[in-house]
């Protein structure tokens, strides 16, 4: 590997952090249950209970996402990687021969270990990427997590409308990539992706910066390009091919960074080159400083606070998990999470069955909304976070109460079932959902440390299944089944209507509220750590720098 662009490099770094933005551009597939639950309904004659079940079972899958987090602190990135390929490869290409028909539907409990497995691979992916990146750019904690986490939210866009546009969304042809696509990804990215060290000084972090504004612009013309894509219909053959071209471009296009970081380290090397007529003897006032031993009275009293008990460290500095769970500003943060991703992954779950419900053929579309507008979630609430925190301290957890509002405003136009309504309400739900993800990624990392961040990220993530299982598997799965029995309209197990779902969003709407509750709570609580945080940026080196 050429030494400008090993890992250990600032140029290495920037190309690690490329392969990462191309893991989570390929492992949000935990989101596209929706572009094949109804084939999987129909080849096995599920209610909608035992379809929400499977569901419930690919979430469950994160639960056991603790063991990437802890592996996470023992391992390589290359090979929790490695891992989370193995495990997608196996669990969504089961999933692919039963919808395929290539062998026969496997009796239901298989079906949700495989989904299961298929589940859990994310995690594997989504840990290696992030504690590797934020570790290795502590100073931007907020574009990181929101350029990374909207890649996620874009993945069940690309994987959507690449399959659109190739296989005419096929649901079997869809399974098959999510097979092999991202282990392939996930393999490319394996040499490259590795932990090194943060910013030396405020000319890198400047740097920094500079670069993360680039990803950003990159990633929203991304975004575009895909809305662009659903928002204007159906297309031809030939105008499906320049788009799936064009989107494997922008794909590619982030490359340039490290590309462009080489070409400066290599005009660098040149110029000190050039510079010849240094001296090359220092003359006595040159001479290095001889270091300044420390006082005798510093000595002891170092010596003495290590001897003494370990206290509870205060929050903003490194918590083990058992003190971490002590805090009430944890599960402050961990039931707000519940309110925000549970109900929305009720509602990712049920896309294709709350479509239905209210007429539509294709759900495809809505699929592709929350992903999008979950994108811009995600990414502008990283990068517009980072910046008031900077200039004016503003606790992050404000922006999880504001995303909460918005939240509960969608679930009351879905249940209206208004015309367009479905639309609005998956913008809104994609974008708020988006959000929470991405600043609860940056305040575990604050409240909390980052000693332990592999472990604490995931015990978050418990959210997902736990919140799937409550808003989706029994709150969504029972109020639906019992609709359908009492619709003349859908008969069965199928429910047609707005009554369908409409005591689903009035409740989840209600969690909202609970959520927007518990996270003013928490800004309130940890005023005072960003007020630190904010005063210790202000007068840092970097932010001197002109």
């Amino acid at each position: 590997m050429c030494p400008l662009l090993s890992p250990a490099s600032p140029s290495g770094k920037w190309l690690g952090f490329v392969t990462a933005i191309w893991v989570q551009a390929v492992c949000g597939n935990n989101y596209t249950f929706s572009n094949y639950s109804d084939a999987l309904k129909s080849i096995m004659a599920l209610t909608q209970l035992e379809l929400n079940t499977l569901s419930v079972a690919k979430d469950v899958g994160k639960a056991f996402g603790l063991l990437s987090g802890i592996a996470s602190d023992r391992w390589s990135t290359s090979v929790i990687l490695l891992i989370g390929s193995f495990e997608g490869l196996i669990g969504y290409g089961v999933q692919w021969l039963v919808v395929s028909q290539r062998i026969h539907p496997l009796p239901y409990w298989q079906m949700c270990i495989f989904l299961c497995l298929g589940g859990n691979s994310t995690t594997w992916m989504n840990t290696a990427v992030l504690v590797t990146c934020i570790r290795n750019f502590p100073n931007n904690r907020g574009p990181v997590s929101g350029i990374l986490k909207g890649y996620v939210g874009l993945s069940t866009a690309i994987f959507t409308d690449i399959c659109t546009a190739l296989f005419n969304s096929n649901p079997s042809a869809f399974l098959l990539i999510l097979a092999i696509v991202p282990a392939i990804i996930c393999l490319a990215a394996i040499p490259f992706l590795r932990e090194t060290t943060s910013a030396a000084g405020p000319i890198e972090e400047k740097e920094e910066t500079r670069f993360f504004n680039i990803f950003n612009a990159i990633a929203i013309i991304a975004a575009a390009y895909l809305l662009a894509f659903d928002i204007t219909g159906n297309h031809g053959h030939v105008v499906s091919l320049v788009f799936v071209a064009g989107l494997l471009f922008l794909l590619a296009t982030p490359l340039f960074v490290p590309l462009y970081s080489v070409l400066l380290k290599l005009k660098s090397n040149w110029d000190i080159e050039q510079q010849i007529k240094e001296p090359l003897l220092a003359g006595p006032e040159d001479s290095p400083a001889k270091p300044q031993e420390p006082e005798p009275a510093t000595i002891v009293s170092v010596e003495v606070d290590n001897a003494g008990i370990k206290q509870q460290p205060m929050i903003g500095e490194d918590h083990t998990i058992i003190e971490m769970i002590r805090t009430y500003d944890f599960w402050i943060l961990f039931l707000s999470f519940l309110c925000g991703v549970g109900t929305g992954m009720c509602v990712m779950n049920n896309l294709g069955q709350m479509g239905l419900a209210l007429g539509y053929v294709d759900v495809s579309i809505f699929v592709s909304l929350t992903s999008i507008w979950g994108f811009f979630g995600r990414i502008i609430s990283g990068l517009v976070s980072e910046q008031l925190l900077w200039k004016f301290g503003t606790p992050r957890p404000l922006w999880n109460a504001a995303s909460q509002v918005l939240m509960t405003l969608g679930y009351v136009i879905m249940a209206l079932a208004l015309p367009g309504s479905l639309y609005i309400g998956s913008i809104l739900v994609g974008i708020c959902y988006g959000v929470r993800l991405t600043i609860t990624v940056a305040v575990a990392s604050e409240l909390f440390g980052l000693k332990y961040y592999g472990v604490l990220y995931n015990i978050l993530i418990l959210n997902l299944p736990l919140g799937s299982f409550l808003f989706s598997g029994l709150l969504a799965g029972y109020l639906y089944d019992a609709q359908a029995a009492s619709s003349p309209a859908g008969g069965g197990n199928t429910c047609v209507g707005p009554h369908c779902y409409f005591l689903v969003f009035l409740i989840m709407a209600l969690a909202c509220v609970i959520g927007f509750g518990l996270d003013v709570l928490l800004a309130i609580r940890t005023k005072k750590v960003y007020s630190k945080i904010y005063t210790d940026r202000k007068f840092s080196p970097a932010s001197t720098v002109a």
